[in-house]
């Protein structure tokens, strides 16, 4: 009996250091608005994952700041974490952002620079941010996005999505963050003819402005889209951290879309 408690906590074990755990959340105006206890919360929030996409870091300054403070955060809890902010996208037609990614260097290795999407900047308001990972000597590549707003059509800028894979065909693509969209839209089909895959399906993450009878999710709008020839999948989930607050109008202090998470391994 003892030794098949020692291979189920060596299997768990092993699956734990063999994989990737990724999480994306938009934070909403994540900057100098959030208190240094908001700031603290986020981190003990991602704080067991690997690699975290943010989207909405404001553009100026106290948006870097922010994150600045949040990764001091994240290394007064055991591990050892770095991060990158994106420069401001290029919209001048619509609300201007940066993106940030953080990571635990004892998992994976930054690769190179970070870049914001220079070819379709003109299509995308708020053009991609790329990041190259390495595990376990194989290489990741996470396209962090923030889509327009349901009202102005995501699926204008979506669409451009499809060149991206052949524009970087050396890259392991894994496009995460806020569409704005649901993942059953027609605007994903090309990328799913491509082999590619969403995490979550009928999956709500945006924050209600009040739960009604336990109801607290309103739209599909954040996903993770990996290729499944590229990427083996071990459990999507999403955070419920509004739990943690008495009530709705306290949690969306932190953000009004929830986290969601990928654990992966690298085929």
């Amino acid at each position: 009996m003892k030794f098949i408690y020692f291979l189920i906590f060596y299997f768990t074990w092993f699956l734990s250091f063999s994989q990737v755990k990724l999480l994306s959340w938009n934070v909403e105006n994540l900057g100098s608005s959030k208190s240094d206890s908001t700031i603290i919360y986020i981190a003990n929030t991602i704080k067991n994952y690997d690699v975290v996409a943010l989207q909405e870091v404001v553009a100026g300054a106290g948006g870097a700041k922010a994150v600045a403070m949040l990764a001091d955060e994240l290394n007064r809890k055991g591990a050892k974490w770095e991060y990158v902010v994106s420069d401001p996208t290029s919209s001048s037609a619509y609300k201007t952002e940066r993106y940030a990614f953080l990571w635990k260097t004892a998992k994976v290795k930054k690769i190179g620079k970070a870049w914001l999407e220079k070819k379709y900047h003109l299509e995308i308001d708020r053009e991609p941010f790329y990041c190259t990972f390495e595990y376990s000597k194989k290489q990741f590549t996470l396209v962090n996005f923030h889509a327009i707003t349901k009202s102005k059509q995501p699926e204008t800028e979506i669409k451009y999505f499809k060149f991206l894979p052949a524009q970087y065909p050396t890259l392991n693509l894994l496009f995460v963050g806020d569409f704005n969209c649901p993942q059953s839209h027609t605007v994903f089909n090309p990328l799913k003819n491509m082999g590619y895959q969403s995490a979550f399906r009928n999956q709500k993450t945006s924050l209600k402005k009040e739960c009604k009878e336990d109801n607290c999710l309103a739209s599909e709008f954040d996903n993770i889209w990996f290729k499944t020839s590229k990427i083996s999948l071990i459990k999507a989930e999403v955070i419920h951290f509004y739990n943690s607050f008495e009530t709705l109008k306290e949690a969306r202090r932190v953000s009004d879309h929830i986290p969601i998470t990928l654990h992966f391994t690298l085929n």
